[in-house]
């Protein structure tokens, strides 16, 4: 069936290049995606392929996704794409079995004998890997139990949080450890299809953002408009004296869990 489907191949408007931001949760990957998004030149970075978001894609691009995933996955790629014919998504770790799984079952990237780097690249052609990780686990695990308390994962301005969230150690600890699990699924996913991704540290980002967005472009081999500037972030960071007072605490209560998943923060 993957060989009779092979002339499907050359239906879809071929990217330039395609790319997928690796990532785990708070991580800073809507920070990097939104400013990747903003230049205009490198696609429309978002999570496609995470199935609660797979529906309303599909409804707003007349696209059956139960009855033809490879017809939803081609779509995808053929409309989100910027005018110099790039592509790009955003994949967490907690959903890349799934995903691969899905793009296998249906035969049309590739069989069961296909390695996980050629299926993903008969789907995404020329598909190059970034992965944006924090150095500093605590305060990715503060972030963490802060979104799951008040609902808001993504920062901007006019937006409020539902309630008001409380210092509680043992969900900190869970999301440290959780953090941990989701980072070694990227690590041995790299290493399995034999990649190096392109990675971007988080609180580089945060340092010198328009640098490290042009450094992810040069990566990319993308080149902005002449006279093309990289604007402000919109993703406003979380971090404030909240943040502080928990990371104080914390590290007075359970040091012994911190630097179990901490060797070397910073």
């Amino acid at each position: 069936m993957y060989k009779s489907m092979g002339g499907l191949f050359h239906k879809l408007r071929h990217p330039q290049r395609c790319y997928v931001v690796c990532t785990i949760p708070r991580s800073g990957s809507n920070l990097l995606t939104d400013g990747l998004r903003a230049t205009h030149r490198a696609g429309m970075p978002k999570q496609f392929f995470l199935r609660k978001f797979e529906a309303r894609y599909g409804a707003e691009l007349g696209l059956d996704l139960v009855a033809d995933y490879p017809g939803y996955v081609r779509g995808i790629v053929n409309t989100k794409t910027t005018d110099n014919k790039v592509f790009g998504f955003k994949l967490m770790s907690w959903y890349l079995d799934d995903f691969i799984t899905r793009l296998r079952d249906t035969c049309a990237f590739g069989d069961a004998a296909t390695d996980d780097l050629t299926l993903l690249r008969n789907a995404f052609p020329r598909l190059c890997f970034v992965h944006i990780h924090r150095r500093h686990k605590l305060r990715q695990a503060l972030s963490t139990a802060r979104a799951l308390q008040t609902g808001l994962w993504k920062v901007q301005k006019g937006r409020t949080t539902a309630r008001e969230p409380q210092f509680d150690a043992e969900l900190i600890e869970q999301s440290l450890k959780e953090a941990d699990r989701q980072e070694k699924i990227w690590y041995r996913f790299f290493q399995r299809i034999g990649i190096e991704p392109f990675e971007v540290e988080y609180e580089k980002l945060c340092q010198d953002y328009e640098e490290t967005i042009r450094s992810v472009l040069d990566f990319l081999q993308i080149s902005l408009l002449r006279g093309a500037r990289i604007g402000p972030p919109v993703t406003i960071r979380q971090a404030d004296e909240i943040s502080r007072m928990w990371e104080e605490r914390f590290l007075a209560e359970r040091p012994s869990a911190y630097s179990a998943y901490s060797p070397a923060a910073g």
